[in-house]
């Protein structure tokens, strides 16, 4: 028995792997040190639940392998869902785990410096959600000879066009989220208490659709339910649910670690002509940003598609419109990339894919209506297929 399928194949990473020394040359960079989980699984496969300690892969530019660095019982997981050779698998002492005054990136400058880099040129994922002020510390601290600089998110750019096994995971993804959805929307009625919806949705996420499992989600389901909907990351209680009451769901499927978000709102009881009309407009303004997701048009042009439409209606959302979506890993299912506002000249090209999280949350009441798209020759192809509409449950 297999112990882990591998989901690409190697030359799926030595191709992801060349094309992200090519922009460290770009950059003048020597060596860039990873630590977000998602950019460490797109260069090499690795893939566990072990990101709550300081671990990272290293790529120079001029080393045709990364290095995976971890803690020693995670290295039989990067022997598993890896093809890096042995030598480029190194773990720290397990004494530095928690350690008070010690830390892992001790040992990792020790490497570093082992590799005749000492005085590289070396680029830091300064807002990675697990690159820590002391992991800068310790790793400055350790190198006095290199130079250090943000990489300004250099592998979460390298990522942004999906290649065609990328697009099938997203695809399957976009195929798990509309079971998941649908499942929600048909265990909501009156009564039925809030985290009895959010297990089935976490069911349905699990068990995915037949011949595809799923993942779990980077974000846990939110449901803000009646004037909760006014805000967009609320999430659930053990409360029933009302009997006339407006309500939100926003999930993801994930395939392989492959995100496809989507929301829909959903009023129980009949609802006031008011917040139709705004859901209409809502998904009208979609479809607009839909079409205008084309190769050569930019970020910014999709949402000044959707905010035309608002303006007909006398509505306008002053956050973004949607940003890239792909592999992602908790707390976060975005890039940290494009965002589709105004600014963004980003050009689109086929194999990007975008949430378009289109949310007008007001004073009292909100309405989210998005899509997960992939952007085509023939404008964006949603991944998920679920009512367009605001879902009205008598």
């Amino acid at each position: 028995m297999t112990i882990y399928e591998k989901p690409f194949d190697q030359a799926e990473y030595k191709r992801r792997v060349a094309d992200t020394r090519r922009r460290m040359r770009d950059a003048g960079l020597d060596l860039i040190i990873c630590q977000d989980p998602a950019n460490m699984c797109w260069l090499t496969g690795f893939n566990g639940w072990s990101f709550y300690v300081p671990q990272c892969v290293v790529v120079h530019v001029d080393e045709d392998w990364p290095v995976w660095f971890g803690r020693a019982q995670d290295a039989k997981c990067a022997h598993v869902t890896t093809d890096l050779p042995d030598r480029q698998i190194v773990s720290f002492s397990e004494r530095l785990v928690q350690h008070k005054t010690e830390h892992p990136y001790d040992e990792l400058a020790e490497l570093i410096r082992s590799r005749g880099w000492g005085k590289a040129r070396i680029g830091v994922e300064m807002d990675a959600h697990y690159y820590t002020a002391r992991c800068h510390a310790h790793l400055v601290m350790g190198l006095p000879e290199a130079s250090f600089s943000n990489n300004g998110d250099l592998v979460n750019w390298a990522r942004l066009v999906k290649s065609e096994a990328e697009l099938a995971l997203m695809r399957e993804a976009g195929r798990i989220c509309t079971s998941a959805m649908n499942r929600a929307i048909a265990t909501m009625k009156p009564g039925v208490p809030q985290n009895q919806v959010i297990a089935e949705i976490y069911h349905a996420q699990t068990i995915g659709v037949p011949g595809i499992g799923g993942d779990y989600a980077a974000i846990c389901p939110l449901m803000p339910v009646g004037e909760g909907t006014s805000t967009p990351h609320l999430t659930w209680s053990d409360a029933p649910l009302p009997t006339n009451a407006l309500t939100m769901i926003e999930i993801a499927g994930s395939r392989r670690g492959y995100h496809a978000p989507l929301t829909r709102t959903v009023h129980l009881g009949k609802p006031p002509a008011g917040i139709g009309d705004v859901a209409k407009a809502v998904v009208e303004g979609v479809d607009a940003g839909l079409a205008t997701a084309r190769p050569g048009n930019t970020a910014e042009a999709v949402e000044a598609a959707w905010q035309a439409v608002l303006r007909r209606h006398g509505l306008k959302k002053e956050s973004r419109v949607g940003y890239s979506i792909g592999l992602s890993y908790p707390p976060d299912w975005g890039e940290r990339t494009v965002s589709l506002r105004p600014g963004d000249g980003t050009e689109l090209q086929a194999g990007m894919c975008f949430h378009i999280q289109a949310g007008l949350w007001l004073q009292d009441w909100g309405v989210a209506i998005s899509e997960s798209f992939a952007v085509t020759p023939s404008g964006g192809e949603r991944l998920c297929d679920v009512a367009r509409e605001l879902i009205v449950i008598d």
